[in-house]
C-alpha cells in the first residue's frame, strides 16, 4: 500500500468519552504505526490538523485527529458540562480505545484548549499511555487579555448569522492578521445551518464550562503541577504575534520545564497551526516523529 493513500483517505473514527458521549475523529496513516494524537482549540475542529496530520502519516505514523465535545460533529453534552476535568477524561478514554500504553503511548499534539487538556492529562492515574506533548500557543500562565479575547469571540454569536458572509466577517474581525480567503468554502466546516441561520459548530455553552480560564492565576495553579512533573519529550510551539503567550511566558515555562524544546512562528498569532500550517508541520514534524519512535 502506498503512503501516498493516506494523504486523500482519512478513516472516520467514533470514539467514546467520559460518561460514554460520542466523540468524532479521523485517522491518517496505518493502523500499526506510532499513534499520535492531536486536539484541536476552543471553537476548532478536527480538520485544522488534516494537512499535519497526512505528512505525517505518509510517514508511516498513525495519526488520529479528535473532536472534542461539543465540538464539529462530536456531540455536545447532555449536561453541558466541558470543563477542562471532563476533556481530560475524554482523552484518557479515547487513549484506551486507541491501544496506547505505557510502553507504546500516543504523542499529543495540542492547541490551546487542547494543548492544556493534554498537559492535565500527563498527570492522570491514566495518563500513562502518553509519551510525548507539543503545547501549541499554551504555557502555564498565559496573558489575560489574549484569554479573554478568545473567550469573548467564542461566546459571541450566540444568535447566529444570516448569511456565511456575515460569519466570515466575524473571522476577519476577530483574525486581523490572517489574509481574508477568496472563498468562504473552508468556512462551512466550522458552521451549521438550521432555521435559516448559520451557527458556529460548537456549543456556545462551553464557555460557561471554562469561565475560569480567564483568571490566570487560577488557571497557573491547576497547570504548574503538571509542567514540573513532566519526564516526557515537550515541544512549546508560540505564534510570535500571539497575545495568549508572551516571550516571558515562554521562559516562564522554561524554568517549569527546562527540557522543553521552543519554536517560534513568525507569522502566526494564537492560532498557529492555521496561520502558517506549513512553517507549523515544519516546526513539529521532526520532533513528533523522533519521539512517536
Amino acid at each position: 500500500m502506498s503512503n501516498a493513500k493516506y494523504l486523500v483517505e482519512p478513516k472516520p473514527l467514533r470514539l467514546r468519552g467520559k460518561g460514554g458521549i460520542e466523540l468524532a475523529a479521523d485517522q491518517f496513516g496505518p493502523e500499526d504505526g506510532p499513534l499520535v494524537v492531536f486536539l484541536h482549540g476552543g471553537g476548532q475542529t478536527r480538520h485544522s490538523w488534516k494537512q499535519t496530520g497526512a505528512v505525517l502519516a505518509a510517514d508511516g505514523l498513525r495519526v488520529v485527529t479528535l473532536d472534542a465535545r461539543g465540538h464539529g460533529d462530536s456531540q455536545w453534552a447532555p449536561d453541558r458540562d466541558y470543563t477542562r476535568a471532563v476533556l481530560v477524561e475524554d482523552l484518557v478514554e479515547v487513549l484506551d480505545q486507541l491501544g496506547a500504553t505505557a510502553d507504546h503511548g500516543a504523542v499529543i499534539v495540542g492547541a490551546s484548549m487542547g494543548g492544556i487538556t493534554g498537559l492535565l492529562a500527563t498527570a492522570h492515574p491514566r495518563g500513562t499511555g502518553i509519551r510525548a506533548l507539543v503545547l501549541v500557543d499554551i504555557v502555564t500562565r498565559p496573558e489575560s487579555q489574549g484569554v479573554e479575547r478568545v473567550l469573548n469571540f467564542l461566546g459571541k454569536h450566540r444568535e447566529g448569522f444570516d448569511t456565511v458572509e456575515q460569519a466570515a466577517d466575524a473571522v476577519s474581525a476577530y483574525m486581523p492578521h490572517r489574509p481574508r480567503p477568496a472563498s468562504n468554502d473552508g468556512l462551512l466546516r466550522n458552521l451549521r445551518h438550521r432555521d435559516g441561520r448559520w451557527y458556529w459548530h460548537w456549543d456556545p455553552d462551553m464557555i460557561t464550562g471554562r469561565g475560569a480560564d480567564a483568571d490566570t492565576d487560577t488557571m497557573a495553579r491547576l497547570l504548574e503541577p503538571a509542567a514540573r512533573a513532566l519526564t516526557i519529550p515537550v515541544m512549546l510551539v508560540r505564534g510570535k504575534m500571539s497575545d495568549v503567550v508572551s516571550a516571558e511566558a515562554v521562559e516562564e515555562f522554561l524554568e517549569q520545564v527546562p527540557h522543553a524544546d521552543v519554536v517560534e512562528i513568525g507569522n502566526a498569532a494564537h492560532t498557529a497551526a492555521g496561520d502558517d500550517n506549513d512553517a507549523f508541520t515544519d516546526a513539529v514534524a521532526e520532533f513528533v516523529r523522533a519521539s512517536a519512535r
